[in-house]
């Protein structure tokens, strides 16, 4: 399995709408062929920090989602709010 992890640090004031299309981009990407999980975490204490935890099938998989139509809407809407991206790509050994 590939497992991608994102941190965003957002404009404080949008965090919430941060929140809002990050939930939607989780409902969507689940819809994908080969999203097998999409979390979406929040900093207790900044809710500014959103932490994203996704696993596919493969990279492939993975490489489909960024040329979705909505990944591209996702990523168009929040570039102005998103002050940093930090973007992992793991492998799953275990289950």
């Amino acid at each position: 399995m590939f497992v991608v992890t994102v941190l965003f640090e957002v404009e404080r004031s949008d965090a919430s709408a941060f929140l809002q299309r990050a939930l939607q981009q989780a409902e969507d990407s689940l819809r994908e062929q080969g999203c097998q999980r999409f979390d979406v975490c929040v900093d207790q204490k900044r809710p500014e920090r959103v932490f994203l935890y996704e696993i596919y099938d493969d990279a492939a998989a993975f490489a489909a989602h960024l040329s979705s139509e909505h990944f591209l809407a996702f990523d168009r809407g929040i570039s102005a709010i998103t002050r940093e991206k930090s973007v992992t790509s793991w492998e799953l050994k275990s289950t």
